[in-house]
């Protein structure tokens, strides 16, 4: 197995998980008999686990390398996925959700980082490939999720033998990354540590900035497309769960086929195409008074948004002290942007009504075109002149009185 299809294989096995446990929260919350309040805030847990674990990753990954620090986060993230089902009451499931999003965020850092390194070995876009991967992962797991959870089977052990499983993928693939000593090669001399809990620099906020945008459009789409469509558009429930599916295979099937686009276009072209390719999306999900309309909204803001998050992860690496450091500031960013888009566009629905809480989601992302130049690589550094060690015996021959 290739470096390239390595590292591809974790991305798909951390989608997985994902996936995975989608599916059986409905499970969790009849098992454990919580209401829809104490599920929500357990459901806060993860991403408190992710800020407190992401600057711990960047470090982890500067000290002992990109590669074991990936195979050793995935390896936890796999096995986090039995956790929540085998909590046996609610203060358990909170800290079993704490420590799942800990290794959620840990595990996306690092092997983001790691993507960032082979993309630099190889010299080709490779990270639109990877996540559009990690979408891949994400629905085939929902999938046989679903199947399992319409089967009856015990959610207990349903995810703890995918976890087994996932475990056994990723192990595989975690032997054939790209080795660290290539990866240190091309990092300088005494590079310092990545900093805990610090603000990323400037650079690598307006990059952020970028990935904000898209993610705040993407969790808007994904949580609030079905309603959408039955609130605004008075579709039943098999059309509205449609506009979902729609909206996540556009966005994999273009991150899988993305990198080639962006090897051609560059990545601020393809920013700027696809934040204008989403706010026509946008437009036509404000616009549309009938479930056709609304779902090709939706499917124009999956194909507009999906390059976009891998590209800023991309830029970010190449632009932090460290590609562990980058990533995890524009990671914390990206996290922050997908807790709050659910809730901020539901309260705008119930002040204002569906189409104007899409309308402000559309107005967030007319921002990408104007924020994509924050993704253009920076100019090679200069090459030192070449030192000439004869320089002061030959000027010290021309002027002897020295």
């Amino acid at each position: 197995m290739t470096p390239h299809r390595a590292i591809a294989t974790v991305f798909a096995a951390h989608g997985a998980v994902a996936g995975s446990l989608s599916t059986r929260l409905p499970w969790i919350q009849e098992h454990l008999h919580l209401s829809p309040g104490t599920l929500g805030m357990a459901l806060l847990c993860p991403s408190i686990g992710a800020f407190l674990g992401m600057p711990v990753a960047a470090r982890l990954a500067h000290r002992r390398g990109s590669r074991a620090a990936t195979r050793a986060l995935i390896a936890l993230w796999c096995a986090g996925l039995a956790l929540p089902a085998l909590s046996p009451a609610p203060a358990a499931l909170f800290a079993a959700f704490l420590l799942f999003g800990c290794a959620a965020g840990m595990s996306d850092v690092v092997m983001n980082a790691h993507a960032v390194e082979l993309e630099q070995h190889l010299d080709r876009p490779i990270m639109s490939g990877l996540h559009g991967m990690w979408s891949a992962g994400s629905l085939g797991a929902a999938g046989l999720g679903a199947l399992a959870a319409q089967a009856g089977v015990d959610a207990r052990l349903h995810l703890a033998g995918t976890a087994l499983v996932l475990l056994a993928v990723a192990a595989a693939a975690g032997r054939s990354l790209l080795p660290d000593r290539v990866s240190a090669a091309r990092r300088p001399a005494g590079a310092p540590a990545p900093r805990r809990f610090a603000l990323p620099a400037r650079g690598v906020l307006v990059i952020g900035l970028v990935g904000f945008c898209a993610t705040f459009a993407e969790g808007a789409g994904a949580n609030w497309s079905a309603v959408y469509l039955t609130k605004v558009t008075d579709a039943g429930p098999g059309l509205a769960a449609a506009a979902y599916t729609v909206l996540m295979l556009c966005m994999a099937g273009t991150r899988l086929l993305g990198d080639h686009v962006v090897r051609r276009l560059g990545p601020v072209t393809c920013v700027r195409a696809g934040g204008l390719l989403a706010v026509a999306g946008g437009v036509l999900v404000v616009a549309a008074r009938v479930p056709a309309l609304a779902i090709a909204g939706f499917a124009l803001l999956g194909l507009g948004l999906a390059v976009i998050m891998p590209l800023a992860l991309a830029a970010a690496g190449n632009a932090g002290r460290t590609p562990g450091e980058g990533v995890a500031g524009v990671a914390s960013v990206t996290y922050l942007s997908g807790l709050t888009a659910p809730a901020v566009t539901g309260w705008l629905a119930g002040a204002f009504g569906y189409p104007a809480a899409f309308a402000f989601v559309t107005a967030v992302v007319l921002l990408l075109p104007f924020l994509a130049p924050a993704l253009r690589p920076a100019p090679p550094a200069p090459l030192p002149l070449p030192r000439d060690d004869h320089a002061g015996d030959r000027q010290t021959a021309a002027n002897p009185s020295r």
